[in-house]
């Protein structure tokens, strides 16, 4: 092993102090939700609050699980993530794979590839897309929130790159053993891609989760929003009175503020990617950059 010279380690002081520095910054406004989210009304008011709960208290988590608009949109985004999940999964690895071949074996692969990329560089535009998603009937249900997106070109690139990166031999032992192209795509391929089938995992579910304007566009009806829509409503309403609907609930309003109550649902929206994303973490550079070296 080669020892690093004084200047590369000076170097590497700094990077990790600059990056150290870089984290924490992006972590302090989500810290800050999380204290204001655990405070008192009266500390939150005073603007007290910093990166400590002041007065801790969970007045906030208990009224925001009371609503039954957010329990709904939590709902809505759960079944979304799945449906999405799995029609994303199954349509990209179901493309990704015979356009990972070469022209020897796939000779209409290059006109297939290029028509996806080209759905990368031209889009129908949002009045089509909203036109065709009315038209089949797909208004105020989950399917509009999962169909349009099927196909991540993105997502297939990078499975493509990845799947061409395995060694071919791999696949021409599994041929001559009698194995069809089910079997080497499921007990070859996928085993030996799960950094990378991470890494689009991972794409997939951010992008679901986070996923707010289409619900505005193609969902009528409140209690059909995700939750990210449903967050963004409350977030740009500053009355929180609208929520009040029990004696119970305006006794609770003197433990709960505007600001703690959207926190509280911020925090809740976030929490379930920030549990799922430690998880994924340690594939998601080695899958992204794998998948990217290749054309």
């Amino acid at each position: 092993m080669l020892k690093r010279t004084t200047g590369e380690k000076i170097f590497a002081i700094f990077n990790y102090i600059i990056l150290s520095f870089t984290a924490f910054a992006c972590l302090v406004p989500m810290i800050n939700v999380l204290a204001v989210s655990f405070s008192s009304s009266t500390a939150a008011a005073t603007g007290s609050v910093k990166l400590w709960p002041v007065d801790f208290t969970l007045a906030s988590y208990k009224y925001a699980l009371s609503k039954r608009e957010f329990l709904q949109s939590f709902l809505v985004s759960l079944k979304r993530v799945t449906l999405g999940y799995i029609v994303n999964m199954v349509m990209t690895i179901s493309v990704a794979y015979p356009l990972s071949k070469d022209r020897s074996d796939f000779r209409a692969r290059n006109a297939y590839a290029w028509f996806f990329i080209i759905t990368m560089m031209f889009s129908g535009g949002l009045i089509p897309t909203f036109v065709t998603v009315r038209k089949l009937g797909l208004l105020d249900t989950v399917w509009a929130l999962v169909l349009p997106g099927a196909v991540p070109v993105f997502n297939v690139i990078l499975l493509m790159n990845f799947f061409r990166e395995l060694p071919k031999e791999i696949e021409e032992a599994a041929y001559i053993d009698g194995a069809s192209h089910w079997t080497t795509l499921f007990r070859i391929y996928l085993p030996l891609s799960l950094p990378s089938l991470a890494t689009i995992s991972l794409f997939v579910l951010v992008g679901h989760w986070n996923g707010w304007f289409d619900g505005m566009i193609y969902m009528n009806r409140p209690q059909n929003w995700p939750l990210q829509t449903y967050l963004r409503t409350i977030l740009i309403n500053p009355d929180i009175s609208q929520y009040q609907t029990s004696s119970e609930e305006l006794a609770n309003l003197k433990e709960v503020s505007e600001r703690t109550f959207k926190s509280a649902q911020v925090f809740l929206g976030a929490a379930p990617i920030l549990a799922v994303y430690p998880f994924l973490q340690k594939y998601f550079m080695k899958g992204l950059v794998m998948g990217s070296v290749k054309g």
